[in-house]
């Protein structure tokens, strides 16, 4: 696809896709001014940290009209960062005010502050461009109902809404991009895959791990500096996040302003906990899969690309096990709860 890609041939090309690619973040946009009624207009589900590290390059491309945001937190300071103030910092780059919060030493997130990013940035960027302003919703069922015309919506939500979201925005004839993965589950990326299919909708799924150096490495392979190529390790320092290992049994109230029904969507009910959600949801099968789901796909995807491997046939798994001190002991610990549908 084109590096320079206006709506009309963003909307154009969108029933020509029958499955999920992989684009650089800049594929939506080129340089120049454009007419609003040329932009491609996109609502962004979840507002979290990870929304805002990549918020910037949506907001600076001219060819993206952000009208809405959603997510089921309104506005808190108890996000998890990667580094001290640095969602926060991102934040007041986009505002243009390094006085933003200060005193705050949380990591700030949530709906109002995303529609205050878009709106104080537009103003401060996009002074002659008629602009409505950014609706911000907690359901994106109410987004999609409300606002007919979305072009696009980007998910960065946790993983257990990915395909929720993205199955519900293309039969609504929206266009799809998604961060990694499609889904939590293999049935429920098998559902994303062919509601793709089937609407013809223009879908991107945000897997990185394209860059340059990943080609020389390749092409290196493929001429035998290294002789022939056997197997290939994959290695990760994940998990970072803290994996409990025992179901909270305490019983925190929700946080004002989070409906914590609709973050915990199509999962079965549970009472809330500050241990499930903000970037600590991967170490939880119902709400992540993992360093696999998280880091994997970063470096496992150009392996499957670089050097033309095909779609794996099986795939084997090694058990662990987790340790606790007790009695000033390791003991290890032993769960009565599985993964679900674990043979599906």
């Amino acid at each position: 696809m084109a590096a320079n890609l206006n709506r009309r041939q963003f909307l154009g090309t969108a029933v020509a896709s029958g499955a999920f690619t992989i684009v650089p973040r800049q594929v939506l946009g080129g340089a120049g001014f454009t007419a609003p009624s040329g932009r491609i207009t996109l609502a962004h589900i979840g507002m979290g940290t990870q929304g805002f590290n990549e918020f910037g390059g949506l907001l600076e491309e001219p060819n993206i009209q952000i009208v809405a945001v959603c997510d089921p937190n309104t506005d808190s300071s108890d996000y998890v960062e990667w580094g001290k103030h640095s969602v926060r910092n991102t934040i007041r780059k986009y505002l243009d005010n390094p006085a933003w919060r200060s005193g705050d030493n949380g990591c700030p997130g949530g709906r109002e502050v995303g529609r205050l990013v878009v709106d104080t940035y537009y103003a401060n960027h996009r002074p002659d461009q008629k602009y409505g302003g950014c609706a911000a919703y907690a359901d994106f069922r109410d987004l999609f109902a409300r606002h007919k015309d979305i072009d696009a919506v980007k998910i960065m939500t946790p993983d257990h809404l990915h395909a929720t979201i993205a199955v519900a925005a293309m039969k609504k004839g929206m266009n799809v991009l998604m961060h990694k993965p499609i889904a939590n589950r293999l049935y429920e990326g098998r559902l994303v895959i062919e509601t793709a299919r089937k609407t013809g909708k223009q879908t991107h799924l945000l897997a990185y791990g394209s860059g340059t150096a990943n080609g020389r490495i390749a092409e290196a392979v493929k001429q035998g500096v290294i002789g022939r190529l056997r197997e290939i390790h994959n290695w990760t320092n994940r998990p970072v996040w803290p994996q409990y290992t025992e179901i909270p049994t305490d019983r925190p109230p929700v946080p004002r302003g989070f409906d914590w029904d609709l973050w915990l969507g199509p999962t079965l009910d549970r009472p809330y906990h500050p241990h499930y959600t903000h970037t600590v949801f991967r170490g939880w099968y119902d709400f992540g899969g993992g360093s696999m789901a998280d880091m994997g796909i970063y470096s496992l995807w150009p392996v499957f690309v670089a050097l033309d491997l095909p779609t794996p046939v099986s795939a084997q798994a090694w058990a662990t096990h987790t340790c606790t001190i007790a009695d000033n002991v390791s003991t290890t610990v032993h769960n009565d709860f599985a993964y679900p549908t674990a043979c599906s």
